[in-house]
C-alpha cells in the first residue's frame, strides 16, 4: 500500500544548517512521542499514515517519519528533515511518497500548518465511508471541531505527485480537519501539542457518534447558537489545555515503556 519516494529524490543539498537548536531538539522529541502515542491508542495503519512538523526556525524545512517504520518504531532520532522539493536534508531513509507529497504541499501553499497529522484512525475513518457530513454536532467532544471542518467528496487515489497534494490543500483551505472521504482524515495545528489534542478527541467524538448512530435511535444534535458557545469555550483554553494533554500522555508514555 505504500510507495516510497525515488532515490534520486535524495539531492545533495547542503546541511550546513544548524538543526540542534533546543526548539528543534524539543520538537523531535514531542513529535515522536505523538507517534508512539498513537500506536498506542490504536490510531496507526501498519507502516502507513505520517505525521509532519515544521522546523522550527526554518520555513521551508520540515519533519517526517521515515518509510518503513510503524509509529511505536519512530523516535526523536530518526525522524527525517526534508525540503519541499523532495531532499532529505537529515536523518537515514526516504520519506513514503505520499507522506512528502501531502505533508510538503500542505505546509507549502497553507503556512499556517506548522503540523500536520495524517491517519485512517478506525472511527474517523468510518465516518468518511458514509454519504453526507462525517461528524454531526450531537455530543460535547464533537463540538470542539465546530465550525473547523472541510470535507474532501473527490478521492482520487494515492497522492503520488504534487497535483494531489496541491488539491488536497485547496480543499482543506481554512479548516482544521480535514475528512477525506473514502480515505481518511488530516488534522492541522499550529503546535505539535494542539495536533495531538485535536487528533485524541476527533477519534473520541467519532467513536461516540458512530456507538450512537448503533442504537438506531433518533439523533439529538445540538442547537447552532449552543452549539456554537460551546465551541467558544473551549477553543479559548485549547492551547493550554492541549499543551497540559501532552505533559500528561507523554509522562503515561513514559511509564508504559
Amino acid at each position: 500500500m505504500a510507495h516510497t519516494l525515488t532515490a534520486s529524490a535524495r539531492a545533495s543539498r547542503p546541511t550546513a544548517l544548524n538543526l540542534d537548536t533546543e526548539a528543534i531538539i524539543t520538537a523531535r522529541s514531542e513529535l515522536a512521542a505523538c507517534f508512539q502515542l498513537a500506536a498506542l491508542h490504536g490510531l496507526e495503519e501498519g507502516i502507513c499514515n505520517h505525521f509532519s512538523a515544521m522546523v522550527p526556525g526554518h520555513d521551508d524545512l520540515f519533519l517526517v517519519n521515515p518509510y518503513g517504520y510503524a509509529f511505536a518504531e519512530v523516535t526523536a532520532q530518526n525522524l527525517l528533515v526534508c525540503d519541499f522539493d523532495g531532499n532529505v536534508v537529515e536523518g537515514e531513509g526516504l520519506p513514503e511518497a505520499t507522506a512528502f507529497y501531502i505533508h510538503a504541499r500542505l505546509h507549502k501553499h497553507l503556512p499556517r500548518v506548522k503540523v500536520a497529522f495524517h491517519t485512517h484512525m478506525p472511527h474517523a475513518t468510518a465516518l468518511c465511508l458514509l454519504q453526507g457530513p462525517p461528524l454531526l454536532w450531537l455530543g460535547q467532544t464533537a463540538l470542539k471541531f465546530y465550525g473547523r471542518t472541510a470535507v474532501d467528496e473527490d478521492y482520487s487515489g494515492l497522492a503520488l505527485d504534487e497535483s494531489e497534494g496541491d488539491r488536497i490543500a485547496s480543499v482543506m483551505g481554512d479548516a482544521d480537519i480535514l475528512f477525506l472521504k473514502n480515505h481518511g482524515v488530516i488534522v492541522a495545528a499550529p503546535t505539535i501539542a494542539e495536533a495531538w489534542d485535536d487528533l485524541y478527541y476527533l477519534e473520541r467524538a467519532a467513536q461516540v457518534q458512530l456507538l450512537a448512530m448503533a442504537t438506531q435511535r433518533e439523533l439529538k444534535p445540538v442547537p447552532h447558537a449552543i452549539a456554537q458557545r460551546a465551541y467558544e469555550q473551549m477553543r479559548e483554553g485549547d492551547p493550554q489545555s492541549a499543551r497540559a494533554h501532552l505533559h500528561s500522555a507523554m509522562r503515561r508514555l513514559a511509564l508504559h515503556n
